[in-house]
């Protein structure tokens, strides 16, 4: 196969592993900067070009974009998927998983559990926005944040409020949501490739801290999930439409509950924690996937109830 990587860095730890998996199995590997592709598009097709050179004869693309190019990267991967390329993250599964307010929504509507959150704009119910949320602890993070950037953590109902009016007059997006104290600053990085779990891994974070983020400090362990966890953890990234996908679980005294569904999960860290060569096993995916054409994913189904 012709596979492209969507990457600003190929010298990017997990854009080195997929170019290195995909050489070692035969395949051709490009790594293109996203903001370095330019499109036509016109009723009788489409085209895109590179550094001035026609792109043509990619049988996969493999996005690997970053949040403060969302807008543009999505577009470059739409118009791929508009010339027949495959990918197993369409650009419209990525920007559901980007929008942190849309993917709770879409995650609640199935019926998975989450840490309770609350959204609003303005200013005057603030008070009863904290109100149906419940007392702190209280989880203050930016729609759009990545790598534990913008989460913070309000201890007190007036710290919160302070919190929300700053954010506010920075105009930016955010949410608001209940604190898991049982957690004790752990998290769980759940690696889906397609119908499985490819591997997991604990992320504990530093003294003094809550986020487990490893960018920020965690530090991360191989764990066995336990079926539940499983379960969850493919339903949320099929709920997102994503064939390739990091997802985020706290353990919570009411069952794992879904933190985040990341479209562009590192593999350094997680290829690190299980010993596993999962560069290796996303290119074995794409070979399948791409020769039929859709994504492997898990089928949504509900959680029995008892």
């Amino acid at each position: 196969m012709k596979i492209a990587i969507l990457s600003r860095n190929s010298s990017l730890y997990s854009t080195s592993r997929l170019v290195e998996a995909g050489r070692s199995r035969g395949h051709r590997v490009r790594v293109l900067d996203p903001l370095r592709c330019y499109m036509r598009i016109a009723q009788n097709g489409f085209a895109m070009h590179y550094k001035g050179r026609a792109l043509s004869g990619f049988d996969a693309v493999i996005p690997r974009i970053g949040s403060s190019i969302t807008f543009y990267g999505t577009a470059v991967l739409r118009q791929f998927e508009m010339m027949g390329v495959y990918t197993p993250n369409c650009s419209d599964a990525v920007l559901r998983a980007r929008d942190k307010l849309r993917s709770l929504q879409l995650l609640a509507r199935e019926g998975m559990d989450l840490p309770r959150t609350v959204f609003g704009d303005y200013p005057d119910d603030t008070a009863d926005l904290l109100q149906m949320l419940g007392d702190p602890p209280h989880v203050i993070k930016l729609n759009e944040g990545t790598q534990g950037q913008g989460v913070l953590l309000a201890e007190k109902r007036a710290s919160s409020q302070g919190m929300i009016e700053a954010f506010r007059g920075l105009y930016a997006n955010f949410v608001v949501q209940e604190f898991i104290g049982e957690a004790g600053g752990g998290d769980l990085r759940c690696f889906v490739i397609g119908n499985r779990v490819a591997a997991a891994m604990h992320r504990q974070a530093p003294d003094g801290d809550f986020r487990a983020n490893l960018h920020r400090g965690g530090v991360a362990s191989a764990v066995r999930l336990s079926e539940l966890e499983t379960e969850v953890a493919l339903r949320a990234a099929a709920t997102m439409g994503l064939g390739i996908a990091g997802v985020d679980l706290l353990r919570s005294r009411r069952g794992p509950l879904v933190l985040e569904v990341n479209a562009s999960p590192g593999l350094e860290g997680i290829e690190k924690a299980s010993g596993k060569d999962i560069a290796g096993e996303i290119v074995a995916y794409l070979e399948a996937a791409a020769a039929l054409r859709k994504p492997l994913v898990a089928p949504r189904k509900k959680r029995s109830q008892g």
